[in-house]
């Protein structure tokens, strides 16, 4: 056999055992007499010792060796002299009789270390060499590990792991598709599936009860740091229930992860509806680990002849404790930031508490200190407290100081890693106005379930109505979201006609399960968390790109294969494809 070890395993009890290694060489010292290579597995790093006074020949063999070559060693474990406290292994090495190269290797365009000298492009060209990182590596194993807890705890709960088609029909609704030819049925697509949605839904009906599956998912849609063409949901379905029950349920399930992977027991978790989400944070996914909680102004500042105030439909600020002795610098800082393009605002207004009583503010020729005083007393604000103040479309205007929030969140050093907050978010509208089309949207998508009670405005109000539905909520980040799903058919029809669909066009698109809800449909409902966004959140991650073995980069490129390319006319012609590749396409 090729090793009797790995090259994280071996310790001080070990001593004296023949064995043998194999794996890639980290590095070379050479230190006087002696040449010590650090041989690196999956599972560690192995010291290996070649003395040249004892085997000279063995030495000139090493001699030869370089970074990234991958070798096998047979030798006996000695205790180590200087012993490395830094890994698992620091305690013994391997004084080698005999090596052999397994293979060859040219040097890698980037150090293989914990801190790599090779910027994300590079990296992401040559992502298996970059798999040999520690901290990507074990980004790998945990996703693999924080899967098999929760398909444990969920087989523990009654699920069944069931498999669902890649190649499904195409829905317009919602993201875009990725679109797949068929060559036995021209002129016919398959879609790559954005959720298994539907099938979920079907399996329900078929009597399973209680599904699941950690499924990859497609969407062709523009792309973030949180955001890939494809990534992995763990999906859930199950009949005969309440929202309550899949709240409680899963609930469970954050705990349990929380728990077996950051020893941390979670209190409760707090549940907030998407109307006090909005109010309050200004997003439907509020990172709650600090406060800064909105407040509205309208009635205190539209009394004066300041027209931007007047004339808005919104004026809403928010206090940040301490930072009432902010420069002029700093606050034309916050004014900048806000100007950005990614926030858009056209300005922002500010008050300073200053210790002794009085105010100063970017308005002072609008507001006198009386007014500025109800402000700060309605924001529960404190001498040495600053104010920001932003106005405008009320939607857009949250939208952009929830942004700046979080800003000063980062900048004050309240959004602290390995603290975490918990939500639930709950009673979401069921649908959304779109101006530009002109025509109602579904918030989540068009088999979730309006709230009983709202059930006869779908045609009357069809604005006011709110959903069965449900987010999971951690730091600010949406890791999970689902519904109660219709299972009457007739209802189903009645939300297809507030979609502003045809008889023809819903007919077309869900007919198949339109059909089998009169075949008996139980009340059903489910869930569906991000599992790479579940990911990078427990490790206190940005980008969710470190726990996918190959994902691809920002333009939805993988760089490494490389994809996607020009297809060749013949396949293109056997596709029934009418496409001409340009002469210059490689």
């Amino acid at each position: 056999m090729y090793r009797t070890h790995t090259c994280g395993e071996l310790r001080l009890a070990d001593v004296k055992k023949e064995v043998t290694l194999c794996g890639w060489i980290q590095k070379i010292r050479h230190l006087g007499g002696m040449i010590f290579i650090d041989l690196r597995d999956r599972y560690g790093i192995t010291q290996l010792a070649f003395n040249h006074e004892l085997k000279p020949e063995l030495c000139e063999q090493v001699e030869k060796m370089g970074r990234e070559w991958v070798i096998q060693a047979t030798g006996i474990v000695i205790e180590r002299y200087s012993k490395n406290p830094n890994i698992p292994t620091g305690e013994i090495e391997i004084d080698v009789q005999k090596v052999n190269v397994l293979n060859e290797a040219i040097t890698p365009p980037f150090t293989i270390e914990d801190v790599s000298d090779g910027g994300d492009e590079l990296r992401m060209k040559y992502r298996y060499l970059d798999l040999r990182r520690n901290p990507v590596k074990n980004n790998i194993i945990f996703r693999h590990k924080l899967g098999l807890e929760i398909r444990k705890y969920l087989n523990g709960q009654g699920f069944l792991e069931i498999e669902t088609p890649f190649l499904v029909n195409s829905t317009p609704e919602g993201a875009r598709d990725f679109l797949v030819p068929s060559r036995m049925n021209p002129g016919e697509f398959y879609a790559l599936p954005q959720s298994p949605q539907t099938l979920k839904q079907l399996l329900m009906i078929s009597g399973m009860d209680r599904y699941f599956q950690i499924v990859r998912c497609f969407r062709d849609e523009d792309l973030r740091a949180d955001r890939q063409p494809e990534f992995t949901q763990i999906d859930c379905e199950m009949s005969f229930i309440e929202q309550e029950d899949i709240l409680n349920l899963f609930e469970g399930l954050v705990k349990h992860i929380f728990k077996t992977f950051k020893n941390i027991d979670l209190e409760p978790i707090e549940r907030i509806t998407w109307a006090d989400a909005m109010k309050y944070y200004g997003s439907d996914k509020p990172d709650a680990r600090f406060g800064m909680r909105f407040v509205e102004l309208n009635d205190l500042l539209q009394h004066k002849e300041f027209k931007v105030f007047n004339e808005a439909e919104l004026v809403v600020g928010i206090k940040v404790d301490g930072c009432g002795n902010y420069s002029r610098k700093q606050l034309d800082g916050l004014v900048e930031f806000v100007k950005s393009p990614h926030v858009g605002a056209g300005g922002l207004v500010y008050i300073l508490c200053n210790a002794d009583g009085t105010f100063k503010s970017s308005v002072d020729k609008f507001y006198d200190q009386e007014d500025l005083k109800a402000v700060a007393v309605r924001c529960e604000a404190n001498p040495g407290d600053l104010i920001l103040i932003m106005s405008g479309k009320a939607m857009k205007t949250r939208t952009q100081l929830s942004a700046l929030r979080l800003e000063m969140g980062n900048r004050l050093g309240l959004r602290k890693a390995g603290e975490y907050k918990v939500l639930w978010v709950v009673d979401f509208p069921l649908l959304e106005w779109d101006e530009e089309t002109q025509r109602f949207y579904a918030m989540h998508h068009p088999f979730t379930a309006p709230k009983p009670e709202h059930e006869d405005m779908l045609e009357s109000n069809p604005g006011a109505v709110n959903a069965n539905a449900y987010d999971l909520v951690i730091n600010g980040s949406e890791v999970g979201g689902g519904s109660i799903r219709i299972h009457d058919p007739e209802l189903q029809k009645r939300m297809f006609k507030a979609l502003n669909f045809t008889e023809e066009q819903a007919q077309s698109q869900f007919g198949f399960l339109i059909d089998a809800f009169r075949f008996g449909a139980p009340p059903h409902g489910g869930i569906a968390f991000g599992f790479d966004r579940l990911c990078a959140v427990l490790s206190d991650c940005d980008s969710i790109r470190d726990f996918i073995a190959f994902p691809k980069n920002n333009s939805g490129r993988d760089t490494m294969l490389p994809a996607p390319t020009p297809i060749a006319q013949a396949q293109l012609d056997e596709l029934n494809i009418d496409i001409k590749i340009p002469q210059n396409a490689k």
